[in-house]
């Protein structure tokens, strides 16, 4: 039978759009609603910016509040925030947005459950997540931070250690802590090397290259039409280089003193329970995990020439607004403080006044056994996720791929590029 040029050319249509619809990857997909997805650690989760969503376990069963003295391995504890900078950046073209990162994410778990490895949160692995997110969606934005946890050393650790000892400093005397604790216990500040050696970040950048170069594989596999823009995001320090002149004395005793609770309380209660001397050194933590990021994306810009990589630099996004940086802290600051909980009680101790030694060991205890009541410490908070959500902005909008620097000007809070 013959057809007419008009019903040849409805014919024609309707194939067309077949075989769009069943597309394989590397085709234009005319049907496949645009997103954007995160992937990596509790920077892009949104650990500690509050209103965390159900989290869909290993088994793809969704996982709310479980209570405080649930397992921390429950796929809740990710913690993936509505307020996460995802979801506040400007994404034009963009319909959807899907936040697969997990507080505590390491490169192992880009490409395996994180449940494989010790202290893993029950959740397939983030590629798999990935996968199942491109099957019904054509995905055009990666928002990838990863790397300040590793097999090496990981963020939460790194804050324990600077913080322990100052808290240990403060509330224990010279004679004590020989008399009761045999001297087991660092009273000293933080150095570069107790945070991570110079070995230890080439290993962290060597382990974080090449989960992102299997995730890259990943992408040009899956992805609807091929296209895509991926956005290496690094780290930010919530703390200053110094703290605000209110935070260095109380009762004319400095962190420098043998014994100084009034001091410890201030600090802990602005949210920045550290030794002023632990703070370069932490920055020096902070410019390394920033050098890592850069090398992973330099080493894949090499690798893939034609890839669209873009490395945000957002280690000055939080100038004029970290912790104790300024007087009245927490307030108006970008990092949540650190806080703990005496007992898995969900409430939250914002002063150690008045605590004595047994006091302050209960509630490290309880940080240490039930993990989720003090893992939002030190993490950006809903305003800082704001803040990033306007760089990314700036990252996923730019004309050319390159590195774009994202920096708070610390006089007048205004957000620069460069």
């Amino acid at each position: 039978m013959r057809l007419s040029r008009r019903t040849a050319a409805l014919v024609g249509l309707v194939a067309a759009l077949v075989g769009a619809a069943v597309a394989v990857p590397g085709t234009v997909s005319a049907v496949l609603p645009t997103a954007a997805v995160a992937v990596g650690d509790s920077f892009i989760s949104g650990e500690g910016a509050g209103d965390y969503q159900a989290v869909p376990d290993a088994n793809g069963t969704a996982q709310g509040f479980p209570g405080w003295s649930a397992a921390n391995s429950n796929a809740y504890f990710c913690h993936r925030s509505a307020n996460a900078s995802l979801f506040k950046a400007s994404l034009p073209g963009v319909r959807d947005r899907f936040n697969l990162a997990c507080s505590g994410g390491r490169p192992a778990d880009i490409a395996s459950p994180s449940a494989a490895r010790e202290k893993g949160r029950d959740v397939k692995s983030q590629i798999d997540q990935i996968r199942a997110v491109a099957q019904t969606h054509d995905i055009d934005v990666v928002l990838v931070g990863l790397g300040s946890n590793n097999s090496s050393f990981t963020f939460g650790d790194v804050a324990v250690l600077c913080a322990n000892r100052f808290i240990a400093d403060a509330w224990t005397g010279w004679w004590e802590f020989w008399a009761y604790l045999n001297g087991d216990v660092p009273q000293e500040p933080c150095t570069a090397s107790d945070l991570a050696t110079d070995a230890e970040v080439a290993s962290a950048a060597t382990e974080t290259t090449s989960a992102l170069r299997r995730l890259l594989d990943v992408l040009d596999e899956v992805d609807a039409d091929g296209t895509h823009r991926v956005v290496l995001q690094n780290y930010t320090n919530p703390l200053p280089l110094d703290l605000a002149p209110e935070y260095h004395e109380e009762d004319d005793r400095s962190d420098t003193r043998d014994k100084f609770r009034a001091l410890g309380a201030e600090r802990y209660a602005a949210g920045c329970p550290i030794h002023r001397a632990s703070l370069a050194p932490g920055h020096v933590f902070s410019a390394n995990l920033g050098d890592l990021v850069k090398s992973a994306y330099t080493t894949l810009r090499t690798e893939r020439p034609a890839a669209d990589l873009v490395l945000l630099d957002v280690q000055k996004a939080f100038d004029g607004a970290r912790l104790c940086e300024k007087t009245g802290s927490p307030a108006g600051t970008f990092a949540t403080p650190i806080r703990v909980q005496d007992g898995a009680t969900g409430t939250f101790v914002a002063s150690l006044s008045g605590y004595d030694k047994i006091g302050i060991q209960r509630a490290a205890d309880t940080c240490v056994t039930y993990y989720q009541t003090c893992q939002e410490s030190w993490h950006p908070n809903a305003a800082g996720q704001a803040v990033l959500g306007q760089c990314l902005t700036g990252a996923a909008t730019a004309a050319t791929r390159t590195i774009l620097t994202c920096a708070r000007d610390a006089a007048t809070g205004v957000l620069g590029f460069g």
